[in-house]
């Protein structure tokens, strides 16, 4: 093929797979406000599941499928199941139709992710092929920064041609799938060599595959929510065990017919690609999940924003990619980038740990960038490994093998990362909160009237802060009350006491009336109490640090001194009740986990305990990651690569067939094209 010839049948084959990837990150931006107008926000979680479980299983049965019967008409099939699940899901009515289109759609997807790298391997030989797989790691890039960009601004429009802004998110799928569909059809031409007329299909795998993903990929998703000890985890932990042993045992009856043939793995190289693979899969999920999120917690930033904001990582990737598929066409060598690739992964991971919420926004983008740097070494060698390890016959199971473990890896990361991540948020939160010097500021913030107050606090305030400061503003008060009504008693028993016993020394001096003496106490009582009262009030004002207000003692809030003297005393005494797990902020900080929208606009002074309690919990999240790439890089020491083969796939078949002249190749094209067609 010409240099012109394979670049149009990249573009065909790259059309595809940037639906598949444009569709995740879209749909994520948007997906709160389809929940809003489906109403069923609360079930948007079986929106992307359904669509994870139906891409992820469909994945090896593609590639094992296209072994059979050819990667065309596969590719074909996949991308009209696209573009009619795309075009399914904007007429849903219910979130619940919603997720059973996406299903749908998952099934197209699953050909998208997968046949394209293998339709590579088949055309190209493998440093050549090296050279052009940056081109597809530029469109996931590019879909992964503009997606939710587009979900945004659907998202955002109320109507667009008189249909609703976020329908347009999955009808955008339709004119693309159509431009892929005719260039596939156009310039996609690949002969088929069969050495079974009549191949045997793994069915009963295909089932296995169905019955061992379904509950597993079900219980990462919702395992959180659920509870991983609830009844609904354990019976989907009991089933995926049931199906992987029938997995097992139905894939050795099989053998080289297999979905997944178990013989791949009697491979060294594809065994430790597949390993490294769900290692990095892990990895590169984890953090592609974690660093827009906070990027929008800690750094205020708009989905939309913190989508650019990734593009560090991006340009890391490409750079890493395309320079690494140059080198490695022009030498033939590949085995360092494994290595360097993990080590450059692993001090992207171990920068990010580094991270405290006063660092600028420069320094994660040091840390990106350097992880899209190791991914890019690392997501084109493996996949190289991998076909290079098997039989050209086996390109198709390979690759959708090597795709769906780390499709497979991925989604354990987002769960078990996600997991560890809301398991500790609150209880970090707490912990920050209890730092004497961020506790005193954000009291005296929150006690603030005028901050209190303000527009851009009331969520804030109603979610973190006021459950800690009316409390205690009740209870300084009831107190101050009970202060003055004691201080007004014993003003008016003193006053009391001291008129009558003097007016009982005039009586007894004879110079008062005994009958007229109690008109007189009266009287004398009713003129020098307000002043005793008023005294006694003033005392008990001075001393407790606030104001007389109409015959009250009350503290004024908006008195910086006044309100620095009660925080000075609360402090101390919340900050143990904090330790020992008796405050209400421990209640408030567990909500506070459910919906972060609160700290839109706050004052950091009142968000900061948030934020240092997320921050403490991404960076452990962040050291779970650098442990998994650090012990990925390890094991990549002892990965020895055989060395690239000289043909490409199809061209290895040809030969095995004793088919060198190009025009009967050409020819099994053509008849090939011709029965599909047929």
């Amino acid at each position: 093929m010409s240099h012109r010839q394979i670049l149009l049948v990249i573009y065909a084959l790259m059309a595809g797979m940037f639906l598949s990837s444009l569709d995740q990150t879209v749909v994520g931006t948007a997906i709160r406000t389809i929940g809003d107008d489906l109403h069923g926000l609360n079930q948007q979680a079986w929106v992307t599941t359904a669509y994870l479980i139906t891409s992820t299983i469909a994945v090896p049965i593609y590639g094992k499928l296209s072994d059979l019967f050819g990667r065309r008409p596969l590719y074909l099939f996949g991308i009209v199941v696209f573009l009619l699940g795309s075009l399914l899901s904007s007429f849903s009515t219910s979130m619940l139709m919603l997720a059973g289109f996406r299903a749908f759609q998952g099934i197209g997807a699953g050909a998208l992710m997968s046949l394209p790298l293998a339709i590579m391997g088949d055309m190209l030989g493998p440093r050549e092929r090296a050279k052009y797989q940056g081109y597809f790691l530029a469109v996931f890039g590019v879909s992964s920064v503009i997606g939710p960009l587009i979900g945004g601004i659907f998202a955002g429009a109320g109507q667009i041609l008189f249909i609703s802004g976020w329908r347009w998110v999955f009808l955008i799928n339709v004119p693309i799938a159509i431009i892929a569909l005719i260039m596939v059809i156009r310039f996609l031409h690949l002969p088929k060599f069969h050495a079974n007329a009549r191949p045997r299909i793994d069915w009963f795998g295909a089932a296995a595959v169905i019955v061992t993903l379904v509950p597993v990929l079900l219980v990462a998703e919702e395992g959180r929510s659920w509870g991983w000890g609830s009844a609904g985890s354990i019976a989907c932990y009991i089933v995926g065990g049931v199906g992987l042993i029938s997995f097992i045992l139905i894939e050795r009856s099989m053998k080289e017919d297999a979905i997944i043939p178990l013989g791949l793995f009697s491979s060294r190289v594809f065994s430790m690609a597949t390993i490294l693979g769900v290692m990095v899969g892990f990895g590169m999920f984890g953090a592609m999940l974690t660093l827009p999120l906070y990027l929008q917690i800690v750094f205020g930033l708009s989905p939309t924003a913190s989508g650019f904001a990734t593009l560090p990582m991006m340009a890391g990737l490409l750079i890493a990619s395309i320079g690494s598929g140059q080198i490695i066409s022009r030498t033939g060598r590949y085995r360092i980038f494994p290595v360097t690739g993990t080590a450059t992964t692993g001090i992207g991971f171990l920068v990010l740990t580094f991270l405290t919420v006063d660092k600028p926004l420069w320094y994660i983008f040091i840390a990106m960038f350097l992880i899209g740097l190791g991914l890019g070494q690392l997501m084109q060698t493996l996949t190289l490994a991998s076909q290079n390890a098997v039989e050209p016959q086996q390109m198709g199971v390979a690759t959708g093998a090597s795709t769906f473990f780390r499709q497979i890896g991925g989604t354990l990361g987002v769960a078990v990362l996600l997991s560890v991540l809301f398991a500790a948020l609150p209880g970090n939160i707490v912990t920050a909160t209890a730092n004497e010097k961020t506790l005193s500021s954000a009291l005296d913030a929150a006690l603030t009237p005028s901050v209190a107050t303000a527009t851009e606090n009331k969520a804030i305030m109603k979610q973190l802060w006021t459950p800690i400061v009316s409390p205690i503003e009740t209870k300084i008060q009831d107190q101050l009350g009970t202060a003055a009504t004691d201080a007004k008693a014993a003003a008016d028993a003193a006053v009391t006491k001291q008129v009558t016993a003097a007016v009982d020394a005039q009586v007894a001096a004879g110079a008062v009336p005994a009958s007229a003496a109690p008109a007189i106490i009266a009287q004398q009582l009713a003129a020098a109490t307000p002043a005793a009262e008023s005294a006694a009030l003033a005392a008990v004002a001075k001393a407790a640090h606030a104001n007389v207000v109409g015959g009250s003692v009350q503290v004024d809030w908006a008195n910086a001194s006044q309100r620095g003297f009660y925080v000075d005393q609360l402090t101390p005494t919340l900050v143990k009740e904090l330790k020992k797990g008796n405050s209400a902020a421990n209640s408030s900080s567990s909500s506070a986990t459910a919906d972060t929208s609160f700290l839109n606009g706050a004052d950091n002074r009142l968000s900061k305990p948030f934020l240092v309690g997320f921050n403490t919990s991404v960076v452990g999240i962040y050291w779970i990651g650098f442990g998994v790439i650090i012990l990925a890089f390890i094991l990549t020491l002892f990965f020895k690569v055989p060395p690239l083969r000289k043909f490409s796939a199809l061209q290895e078949r040809a030969n095995a067939q004793g088919v060198t002249d190009t025009g009967s190749i050409r020819a099994q094209a053509r008849e090939a094209e011709v029965a599909e067609i047929g």
